[in-house]
């Protein structure tokens, strides 16, 4: 199954290094949102993951790794298009690892992003 990441990232003196927490499906007020919807859970970790990259002044092509835990492999995979959609546009694909996990840190959040950037 080709998943569109990069088995490496040679990343050669940035200048600036982020390591961003994982993020998952909260509002602002740190509130889980769409309870049992993967693919909306996925959505806004990913809108979630560029608001804290936003804030260092970097974005999505400023990932050089990632690290996923989902509750449900299958169910994951199955909604990857998203992070296809969003990393693929800018043709990148960091090296990634995708685990499953019993749980994540509140009940009912089923996916989890993190990443590290450099620039």
């Amino acid at each position: 199954m080709k998943l569109g990441y990069n088995q490496a990232e040679l990343v050669e003196s940035p200048s600036r290094y982020l390591v961003c927490a994982g993020q998952t499906a909260v509002d602002g007020e740190g509130s889980p949102r769409h309870a049992g919807d993967m693919r909306g859970q996925i959505g806004l970790a990913l809108d979630n993951l560029e608001a804290v990259l936003g804030a260092a002044g970097m974005g999505l092509a400023n990932v050089v790794r990632l690290g996923v835990f989902t509750t449900d492999v299958d169910e994951a995979l199955k909604n990857f298009d998203l992070l296809g959609e969003r990393f693929g546009s800018i043709q990148c694909a960091p090296p990634m690892t995708l685990l499953g996990v019993t749980r994540l840190a509140m009940p009912g959040l089923l996916f989890e992003i993190e990443a590290t950037a450099a620039a």
